[in-house]
């Protein structure tokens, strides 16, 4: 205990000023480090305490409004109500954007190029089925139930082609395999909805008001098909080349067909001002077309032309004259030729056109490649392997590949046999009637479904990302002219023993070559990037609130301690909402329950241990104010 005088009050020593200011500021900066320590855990304690420091201290314009007018309730009001309106139309830009930007539109490029350019491949048939002597007696007999089925139907007494006369003998003892099918599958006349069979010694009177055409009825005839024309020339012409298809499924090799004759049906061929020879071209048989031959098909050694012009080109005398061809399969004459790129199969039906006999032909071409961006931009495909068809075809992917060769997967499927015009599968065979009773039946079936996109071929089936089309323009003149066909037709005899029985429909002449030394390229480039995107809505944001990326970031801000503040007041409800079911004492109650239970107890005694916190009093110096003393003034009166 302190020792205090009796007779007075006691004196207190006072403190130095300098040491005095020392203390204070001590005590200041100790206070200051407090405060900071303090502002690392410090958190908003309630929304509006978090709104009105955001509204005051962000850089978005407008939010200060929301604070500033708080004492004028209109004007809080309105100035909120347009800034909601304001994100919302912000936002709603920002949806239109999104669209566009996961639309993956595109820009189409446009580039001419100047390069030497590679030659296509041309593809030229004679237009006409050649009479192969493997089946050539067989075709004699058709022609025969034809003429007879002709004359029964339209009175029409048809010329056969020439015979060594042996189909004539062996007509009764090979019509049992050839007629019976062909019985089976007769040409009739419809009117109305009607079909009959006319008898061959039917009038002839309103015959124009029928239609004809063939039935085509399932294996066990209960179902038919009936294939119908308005035209007598399509449906004769349909149903002999359906026969015909037969006829030549029934052959067991097709190198059988592989009759080239290069020198009685090209007279010439020049490249480049040379001549060419067997090794720039190939050799194939289409059904209708006949013998066709491809130039510049191989890899290894393309043309190239540095030049364009018709002196820089390919160019073509062919014979047109028909011997020995079929002409129920072909009702024209001429030649038919079409130009593709390497590597690729010429479908003549698709992209070919006639060359007419008599005529001087000129191609002019003009190339154009085409580059599609794949991925989301385009459903396009590389090379075919992420497309759900086989390729049947020995060559690159295409649309029209795919296609044919998922209607002949179907026709494989579905009719257990396969389409003598497309590739034959591994394990399939050609639908020949002598197996396949009733393939006609499921082959017209089948062809209307698949003309209907029933199969969905045309779905399944995409365009490659990487096409080369030429754009063709023709012009035609006479050729050989009047005044110059004696010595040309002469030179052909001379040189190519041509023997001249009609001179003006004998011969025609074919340039192609390339109209310009440019070619031009179309390709295809994102028209909406990412960049585009973060550039876009930046604009819109500054449009809309003035701002930059830092008011973005503000926002961010504000949205993460609304979460926080948020989860802290659900938390310490939930806290609450516990403590007020438990059915315990509150957690600041003294409970001493335990105390009395001990101490009634008999037994050894417990020993406690009693924490205490001891606070240090300030000293007695501290309590004087910090600062300079006034005179005449003492820190304790």
């Amino acid at each position: 205990m302190g020792t205090a005088s009796r007779g007075g009050s006691a004196k207190v020593e006072k403190m130095p000023e300098g040491e005095k200011m020392r203390q204070c500021k001590q005590e200041a900066e100790q206070q200051q480090k407090e405060d900071e320590r303090e502002g690392l855990i410090e958190f908003y304690g309630s929304y509006q305490e978090l709104f009105q420091f955001f509204c005051s201290n962000t850089t978005i314009h407008g939010a200060i409004r929301l604070v500033c007018s708080k004492k004028n309730k209109m004007k809080t009001a309105f100035w909120s109500v347009l800034f909601i309106l304001t994100f919302g139309l912000m936002y709603w830009q920002f949806g239109i954007l999104y669209r566009e930007y996961f639309s993956y539109p595109v820009n189409l490029n446009l580039n001419l190029n100047s390069d030497r350019l590679t030659f296509p491949a041309v593809t030229l048939c004679t237009l006409n089925p050649y009479r192969y002597s493997a089946i050539r007696k067989k075709l004699d007999e058709l022609d025969q139930i034809t003429h007879q089925t002709l004359l029964d139907l339209y009175d029409y007494n048809m010329s056969l082609p020439r015979s060594d006369g042996s189909a004539q003998f062996s007509h009764r003892r090979t019509s049992r395999s050839l007629l019976h099918h062909v019985q089976r599958h007769p040409l009739r006349r419809q009117k109305r909805d009607n079909l009959v069979s006319l008898p061959e010694n039917s009038p002839s009177v309103d015959k124009n008001d029928w239609k004809i055409g063939f039935v085509l009825c399932s294996e066990n005839n209960e179902d038919c098909f009936h294939q119908t024309y308005s035209s007598g020339v399509d449906a004769v012409r349909e149903w002999y080349s359906f026969h015909y298809i037969n006829i030549l499924a029934q052959m067991p090799d097709a190198k059988d067909l592989d009759e080239s004759d290069f020198e009685n049906f090209i007279y010439a061929c020049r490249f480049n001002e040379a001549t060419c020879d067997k090794a720039n071209y190939t050799h194939f048989h289409h059904p209708l077309y006949g013998n066709c031959y491809t130039f510049n098909d191989n890899s290894s050694s393309l043309w190239t032309s540095s030049l364009p012009g018709i002196n820089n080109g390919l160019s073509l005398v062919v014979r047109t004259e028909q011997n020995d061809f079929i002409p129920l399969l072909s009702t024209v004459t001429g030649a038919r030729v079409m130009v593709h790129d390497q590597n690729e199969p010429a479908f003549m039906d698709d992209g070919g056109f006639n060359v007419r006999p008599g005529i001087e032909t000129s191609i002019s071409m003009r190339k154009e490649m085409t580059e599609r961006l794949g991925g989301s931009y385009s459903d396009c495909t590389e090379d075919g392997s992420d497309v759900p068809v086989q390729n049947l075809y020995s060559s690159r992917y295409t649309e029209q590949v795919c296609i044919r060769s998922c209607f002949q997967l179907n026709m494989v499927k579905r009719c257990s046999c396969a389409y003598y015009f497309y590739p034959l599968p591994d394990g399939a065979e050609y639908c020949d009637y002598t197996k396949h009773v009733a393939w006609g039946y499921c082959y017209y079936k089948l062809l209307a479904e698949f003309k209907a996109d029933v199969l969905g071929c045309f779905h399944k089936c995409r365009k490659p990302c990487k096409m080369t089309e030429y754009q063709l323009s023709a012009g035609y003149s006479r050729w050989p002219s009047a005044v110059s066909e004696d010595w040309v037709f002469y030179m052909l005899s001379q040189q190519n023993k041509y023997n001249i029985t009609s001179k003006r429909n004998g011969v025609a002449k074919v340039n192609i070559f390339f109209e310009e030394w440019n070619y031009k390229t179309n390709g295809e480039s994102p028209a909406f990037t990412v960049v585009t995107l973060l550039s876009q809505l930046g604009n819109q944001w500054s449009l809309w609130f003035g701002s930059s990326v830092l008011s973005v970031m503000e926002l961010a801000e504000l949205i993460l301690d609304f979460t926080v503040i948020t989860f802290i007041l659900a938390f310490r409800w939930f806290r609450s909402k516990r403590w007020h079911s438990s059915p315990g004492p509150p957690p600041n109650s003294h409970d001493n329950t335990a105390f009395q239970d001990e101490a009634s107890g008999l037994g050894a005694p417990h020993r406690f241990t009693v924490e205490a916190v001891v606070t240090t009093l300030p000293s007695y110096n501290s309590l004087e104010p910090c600062g300079p003393s006034k005179d005449g003034e003492t820190g304790l009166e």
